[in-house]
């Protein structure tokens, strides 16, 4: 996938591709991605102390992780996975670990890479997608906002940094 249409400086080339989320570009991805959160949040933030799903959990097809790139560097990741049961009906899926670097943001990244997770949701069946977020990420709600998502209540109640809840419905594929 290459989205081309930037909203800060102009044209920008991204290259959204999956990866498992154990290598080393996933790896690094989310360690930036774990410091952030642990310099933005007010207590700090701890991976251990909430719900992260296995590595494997990212396959298919229960899921999938993804990496975007500019120029070949590692930009940014998320991930989608089953969240219930694979007979339910709808089918739900979870965003988690979702993020792009500072330094690409305002280029359109963030939408090029959700609409890529919610195309593969939908390939992987989910009928349903939601995600959990921090009050401190205002960034991310404006974002889900803008593409469908509407607030829900708590979905889980393991993951002391969510503070709301979001989901949307995924149009199966064409």
């Amino acid at each position: 996938m290459t989205e081309r249409d930037g909203e800060r400086s102009g044209r920008v080339d991204v290259e959204i591709g999956v990866a498992p989320a154990d290598s080393e570009a996933a790896q690094l991805c989310l360690g930036r991605y774990f410091a952030e959160l642990d310099a933005r949040f007010s207590t700090g933030f701890d991976v251990e102390a909430g719900p992260d799903p296995d590595a494997a959990d990212y396959e298919p097809p229960n899921g999938v992780f993804l990496i975007a790139r500019i120029d070949e560097k590692a930009i940014g990741c998320g991930g989608v996975h089953l969240l219930g049961p694979a007979d339910a009906s709808p089918v739900v899926g979870e965003i988690k670990r979702m993020w792009v670097a500072e330094e690409a943001r305002g280029n359109g990244v963030a939408t090029a890479l959700l609409q890529e997770l919610e195309r593969w949701a939908a390939e992987l069946g989910f009928g349903v997608v939601r995600l959990d977020t921090n009050a401190t990420l205002t960034e991310a709600h404006a974002l889900y906002a803008k593409h469908g998502y509407r607030r829900i209540d708590p979905y889980r109640d393991d993951n002391p940094f969510a503070d709301y809840f979001f989901e949307k419905t995924i149009d199966p594929p064409a």
